[in-house]
């Protein structure tokens, strides 16, 4: 015997959805080959039956019956407005237990060990470090470039600086802004790569040691998001 919930929340006039098994039908359509019985007593007490859902018994258990009588399966109550928060709320948790189990499995066949991970960081961060030497190596040039524009303008004091000089001034300036924005935001993703290893080895520490998958959820959420090492 099958049993059927389906839910219903309420707002001005009464309205519902009904969720069922595959193959069930909806409230207010007949049943397969317009053999079944529906059969519920009602909140008078009044015993009702119908060839089809009855919209009357929706907070009551509705038994369906075969043709010769017999029971094929039970609609189970609606749902109320707390219950179905409380049913959505255990959804999502399932959901998570589930999503944080998937995410330390990947972690394991990814890292089998240390070693593994270190290179990991260390091929992320390599990346990084090159990027950021390279921004501060154009940083000191540019710094370099910018002492002889500036020797020259000084023969300029107190008179109008060329247009040409003035230009190669600025853009000395805008480039060296830029570099250090950029070296700013190379330092910052350095420390986030770090960060996150340091998440993953702690969690990875624990997995090692024979914690079961999905069983830490903080330690989880730290790890969501795995470093990646970028394409070159």
């Amino acid at each position: 015997m099958r049993t059927i919930r389906f839910t219903a929340g309420f707002a001005g006039a009464a309205t519902f959805a009904v969720v069922l098994c595959a193959g069930a039908p909806a409230w207010g359509q007949p049943a397969p080959a317009g053999r079944a019985i529906y059969t519920c007593t009602d909140g008078a007490g009044k015993k009702q039956t119908s060839d089809r859902l009855i919209a009357a018994c929706i907070g009551r258990e509705q038994r369906i019956l075969n043709a010769d009588g017999s029971l094929n399966r039970v609609v189970a109550p609606a749902l109320t407005a707390d219950e179905s928060a409380q049913a959505d709320a255990r959804e999502r948790e399932a959901t998570a237990a589930r999503e944080a189990a998937r995410r330390d499995r990947n972690l394991m066949a990814r890292f089998p060990n240390e070693a593994a991970h270190r290179k990991a960081r260390d091929a992320a961060l390599d990346h990084v470090n090159k990027s950021l030497h390279l921004s501060e190596a154009r940083l000191v040039t540019l710094a370099s470039e910018r002492k002889p524009l500036l020797a020259e303008a000084e023969f300029y004091a107190g008179k109008r600086v060329p247009a040409q000089l003035k230009a190669q001034i600025e853009a000395n300036d805008a480039s060296a802004d830029a570099l250090r924005s950029l070296v700013q935001n190379q330092q910052l993703e350095a420390a986030r790569i770090d960060k996150t290893f340091d998440a993953e080895l702690e969690r990875l520490k624990q997995l090692w040691a024979g914690a079961p998958a999905g069983s830490s959820g903080a330690a989880q959420a730290a790890v969501s998001k795995p470093a990646s090492v970028p394409r070159k």
